[in-house]
C-alpha cells in the first residue's frame, strides 16, 4: 500500500486517497464494512464520513488525518 506521501499543507481528496492506496471503491468499501453507494457519497461530497469512518478511511489509506480534504 502507498498511502500519502504529501508536502507539509497539501490536501488531496477522499477518491485521490484511495486511488493512491490501490484499492476500488468496492474494496474500501468492504474493509470499512460499509456500503459502496456510502463510499461513492462521501467522495462525491454528498456526504460526509463521521469522525470514526473518518479516521478508519485514514488509516486504511495510510495517510494522516490532517492530509485529507473532505470537500
Amino acid at each position: 500500500m502507498k498511502g500519502c506521501d504529501l508536502m507539509p499543507d497539501f490536501k488531496i481528496s477522499l477518491a485521490a486517497a484511495r486511488v493512491n492506496a490501490g484499492l476500488t471503491q468496492k474494496e474500501a468499501a468492504e474493509k470499512l464494512e460499509i456500503s459502496i453507494g456510502t463510499m461513492q457519497n462521501w467522495e462525491n461530497g454528498k456526504t460526509t464520513p463521521n469522525a470514526e469512518n473518518f479516521i478508519k478511511l485514514c488509516k486504511l489509506y495510510n495517510c494522516p488525518v490532517n492530509a485529507i480534504s473532505l470537500g
